[in-house]
């Protein structure tokens, strides 16, 4: 039986360069409207993945996402915004592009075709059977993330993928996989587009609702926010003023005594108790 691809087929508009602006940007929105519920037809599978990626990283585990070209680049935009938002090591979840950091901004020849290199990648990093795989390409065919996720499960290592095609390749290397059908791309086989947009709402997900059940938010808020600009230091002082109902000052001095909201209010409730 023959792999369809679905993301290469052709787009439902045609004769694009006739189009007027407004007619472009109308018919984008309306291919971008269909993301959101492809993507909540998979939520299933993520509650899925999420509950058993939490326990493994309380043991001491990483989640690992692999991917060539946008879906690659998309993969290290995720995973490099956790220290920031979070306040946890960058060696929790990891980013692994085909052709390393050179093709986050160039495209490197060759380098998704290396079914052996994502692979070799990952032991570089010492993966272990705490760790997940998350492969992420929306043909499903990508070598360099089959091969990895290929790996991964034979050595016991938890593995998912985020494809936009039923029944790909890498979903047969999956434990979960999630199959966002979002249909054809507006300029056809342009998986930039609709099906780069579901992948960055999936990993928005998944990376958060981790971080939520690894306890490092509170309420709604990021308190362990790393304070790495006059921004985040005064929403972190105003967070603090909400909590302990404390003067501005006091709380801005907490906060950078402290380094993270979580630790100047826990250190404030643990001196007036002592007191």
């Amino acid at each position: 039986m023959t792999f369809i691809k679905i993301s290469e087929q052709q787009s439902l508009y045609d004769n694009l360069e006739e189009k007027s602006v407004r007619e472009i940007l109308e018919e984008i929105n309306n291919e971008d409207q269909k993301v959101a519920l492809a993507v909540h037809k998979t939520l299933p599978q993520i509650e899925e993945l999420v509950n058993l990626i939490v326990p493994r990283m309380r043991r001491g585990g990483r989640i690992f996402y692999i991917g060539a070209g946008t879906s690659g680049r998309l993969g290290v935009l995720d995973a490099s915004e956790i220290p920031p938002t979070f306040g946890m090591p960058p060696t929790l979840i990891v980013g692994l592009i085909a052709g390393g950091d050179t093709a986050l901004r160039n495209p490197v020849e060759n380098a998704e075709d290396d079914i052996h290199r994502g692979w070799e990648e990952l032991t570089e990093h010492n993966i272990s059977e705490n760790d997940t795989v998350i492969g992420i390409a929306a043909s499903g065919t990508t070598p360099y993330v089959i091969g990895a996720m290929h790996e991964a499960k034979e050595h016991g290592i938890l593995t998912a993928c985020i494809t936009s095609n039923p029944d790909s390749p890498m979903s047969h290397e999956a434990d979960i996989a999630i199959e966002m059908i979002v249909g054809p791309e507006y300029v056809t086989g342009s998986s930039r587009m609709k099906s780069g947009t579901g992948q960055k709402m999936i990993l928005n997900m998944i990376s958060t609702s981790v971080m939520i059940k690894l306890g490092r938010v509170k309420g709604n808020k990021m308190v362990n926010m790393q304070l790495t600009n006059k921004k985040l230091i005064e929403r972190g002082t105003r967070m603090i003023i909400e909590e302990l109902g404390i003067d501005y000052d006091k709380a801005n001095t907490l906060l950078l005594m402290h380094g993270s909201v979580e630790k100047a209010i826990e250190a404030y409730r643990n001196n007036n108790t002592k007191e």
